[in-house]
């Protein structure tokens, strides 16, 4: 009879492995009171739907963002009345709330508009395919190194205001790429590709840097997951060649709404996140942006990035279930949803019950029909009435002095 070999864990040639995540290392990038970068807590962002020039709307938009966690603001900027808006728009914040940092959305020929956002707040984020426009010539075959250089330098010429301005004021800048609006002579020179998202990126850092400014967040986004992520990786390689050590900012573009919208968010940012790349993220969903926050948090929640809510571990219910493990569930969650930092195990039999939740704070488990056995890690506590156990769970986690009133 074949038998398998016994392992021997004391053998330290064995293979180990770290279940933590090994985030790439970056400077920090300061963006008023909030970091990127530099090992701290990957940062939270969105954007305001709001028209800048409705500075009431704009204010309170910020707000209800904030107060929900997210740490940093975008709006848009399109004219120089909006950039001119930002700064009532700031001292009503600061007035009337609080200081929150701000980033803005400048694009189309946007040197004027983007110099006057740079007074009023901390981020000014910039499109390289958009920033100086380059018009389309139909009948083109190619662009001969002379061309392309000609353009460089206008690029350079027309950034180099905005890039002192934010180097002299300490203050921070986004070279957002987008897969979608690259520039006539990267898709000539590189194709619709990653690489010439990268070397889009690459163009205007080397400016950046030529100029003693490196307090630069990249985003090399776009709406199809493969591509958004194969750009990232490939942006964090080049970086990696080349000395950079630029945060990046995750998102996918245009991921719709729903729960498709949630998923493909997920499946391009969590993806990176798992590689160690990133340091900023958002979910760009076609609804209110308040609904983002959620999303970015579970999936950072789920990679162990940041705890800021109960973590809760239930098994997927079977004909072993003692109770209605859904509704069970659900009371559970309602009842201690505005905890942070627990695990919380809610399992339908003994077979799922200790071994599966071994690594939860407190257990909620149906042992014998009827009733509840209440677990502190693999420590069983006390047995319960099924029509008392949240009550008893509460009380536990309360004579932990782990409770907080909602």
């Amino acid at each position: 009879m074949q038998t398998l070999p016994t392992l021997n864990n004391s053998n330290t040639n064995q293979p180990t492995f770290d279940t933590t995540i090994k985030r790439r290392k970056t400077r920090p990038v300061k963006v008023g009171n909030v970091t990127i970068g530099g090992g701290y807590p990957v940062v939270v962002q969105s954007m305001i739907n709001e028209d800048t020039l409705d500075i009431d709307g704009s204010v309170a938009a910020i707000r209800r963002l904030h107060e929900i966690g997210c740490e940093i603001v975008r709006v848009t900027v399109p004219s120089m009345a909006h950039a001119k808006a930002l700064a009532e728009i700031k001292q009503k914040l600061v007035q009337t709330y609080r200081d929150v940092p701000i980033v803005a959305d400048v694009h189309h020929n946007g040197m004027k508009i983007a110099l006057e956002v740079a007074k009023h707040i901390e981020k000014v984020r910039i499109n390289p395919g958009l920033y100086v426009f380059e018009k389309p010539n139909p009948n083109r075959t190619e662009y001969t190194e002379a061309e392309f250089k000609e353009i460089g330098e206008k690029i350079a010429e027309t950034l180099e205001p905005l890039v002192v301005s934010l180097r002299d004021q300490g203050k921070a800048m986004r070279i957002g790429v987008n897969h979608g609006s690259l520039a006539e002579r990267m898709l000539f020179t590189y194709g619709d590709t990653p690489e010439g998202m990268v070397e889009s990126a690459l163009e205007f850092i080397r400016i950046c840097e030529s100029l003693d400014f490196r307090n630069i967040v990249i985003s090399m986004k776009a709406s199809r997951v493969p591509v958004m992520v194969a750009a990232y990786r490939l942006m964090a390689k080049r970086m990696d060649d080349l000395g950079m050590d630029y945060p990046l900012h995750l998102g996918v573009t245009e991921a719709g709404d729903g729960e498709y919208g949630r998923i493909k968010s997920t499946a391009g940012i969590a993806t990176l996140l798992a590689d160690g790349i990133g340091d900023t993220i958002r979910v760009s969903l076609t609804e209110a942006p308040e609904k983002e926050i959620p999303v970015c948090y579970s999936i950072l929640q789920a990679l162990g990035l940041r705890k800021t809510m109960v973590e809760y571990v239930a098994c997927p219910s079977c004909g072993r279930t003692l109770f209605n493990l859904e509704e069970v569930l659900h009371k559970v969650r309602e009842a201690t949803k505005h905890l942070t930092g627990l695990d919380i195990a809610v399992m339908g039999c003994i077979v799922n019950g200790p071994g599966e939740m071994a690594d939860a704070d407190y257990g909620y488990v149906g042992k014998t029909p009827g009733y509840i056995s209440l677990y502190r890690g693999r420590e069983e506590i006390k047995k319960v009435p099924e029509d008392q156990g949240v009550e008893e769970l509460i009380n536990l986690i309360k004579a932990d002095g782990r409770w907080v009133d909602p």
